[in-house]
């Protein structure tokens, strides 16, 4: 869908109790959709349209309205509340949030506290029925061999992009690096293909982080994009949570975070241990993820939600990004 049929738009905030939409407001910060602010009669609303590609099958408002009406019902509000969506358009409709981007300088105490208490609820409440009807998360993994399977699938994704500069980048210091990372976990690994029981196993809001956040003027965090969420292992939760680079979070919270986390499951020093143990594998896969704008499929994703000037100048600051990190890795393992 390269752009909005108004009509289709105003039938979907005719459903959700809104008039029709007086304007429709571009709003900037989303990588993967195209975002809008609609204003009507009756309020103001967010609407999506989600990207879609044959080469990428997922789902992604399925998965984001499933997770959302899910946490919504289970009285988890602090996100936008879920109004209406049209599959066949690729169109969700949610609460507009009046708020700002989350930055690096307002991470706290208070705000992993928010965002312990976010999975401590969402995770309260996985016995109920909706929970069972969650897909699993994008990229689930639920033993130590999957999580390394997917990474792997990632760099040798990366070994086939056909921009020099990151050829080289990727076959003369990531490969080999990677290569260490997984032999290390492998032998490390009690167990590599033991998988996770299911009481073991997290709904988890995915690609989860201070980057898909607004923070209201009260202090309150809002968590928004869940195209990605399900079930996965809450390990990879925690890595995912230290390892985004959008708004990092410092390491000095990684115990507290961890371990407060762990204590919704039954084995809390298993999640802990796995958490620890993966945490070089994850640096490795969001190196990766910074290099996404390579790919045929993710630079379309891009060209969706960006405008077509952005493209080289994003991909030149990824290539630095991604060298940075992984240097960065290198002297952590030092």
């Amino acid at each position: 869908m390269t752009s909005l049929d108004h009509a289709t738009v105003n039938l979907l905030l005719a459903a959700a109790e809104f008039g029709p939409a007086r304007a429709l407001t571009p709003l900037t910060g989303g990588k993967n959709n195209r975002v809008y602010r609609a204003e009507t009669e009756n309020g103001e609303a967010v609407l999506k349209a989600y990207f879609r590609h044959p080469n990428d099958t997922r789902d992604r408002l399925g998965a984001e309205f499933a997770f959302s009406r899910f946490a919504w019902a289970s009285g988890i509000h602090c996100i936008p509340e879920p109004l209406t969506s049209n599959p066949d358009a690729g169109l969700g409709l949610f609460e507009y949030v009046n708020g700002r981007p989350t930055t690096a300088s307002d991470v706290s105490a208070d705000l992993i506290e928010q965002a312990i208490e976010f999975v401590r609820d969402l995770n309260t409440a996985r016995w109920r029925p909706l929970a069972s009807r969650l897909r699993v998360a994008s990229e689930a993994c639920f033993s130590i061999a999957e999580h390394l399977g997917t990474v792997s699938r990632r760099v040798d994704r990366l070994a086939a992009v056909t921009d020099p500069e990151t050829a080289a980048f990727v076959n003369r210091e990531l490969i080999p690096i990677w290569e260490e990372v997984r032999s290390e976990t492998s032998d490390t690994a009690l167990s590599l293909d033991k998988p996770l029981e299911p009481t073991a196993r997290c709904v988890s809001p995915s690609d989860f982080g201070f980057h898909n956040t607004l923070l209201e003027a009260d202090g309150r965090v809002r968590f928004l994009d869940f195209e990605y969420a399900g079930w996965d292992d809450p390990a990879k939760l925690i890595c995912d949570f230290f390892c985004q680079p959008a708004v990092p979070v410092p390491g000095c919270f990684f115990e507290p975070f961890a371990n407060a986390i762990a204590a919704c499951f039954p084995d809390p020093e298993s999640v802990v241990h796995r958490a620890r143990l993966l945490m070089p594998v994850y640096r490795v896969k969001w190196v990766c993820i910074r290099l996404n704008e390579f790919l045929p499929t993710s630079s379309q994703r891009r060209a969706f939600s960006l405008a077509t000037n952005k493209l080289e100048a994003r991909r030149a600051t990824q290539l630095n990004a991604a060298r940075a990190a992984l240097h960065q890795l290198q002297e952590a393992a030092a």
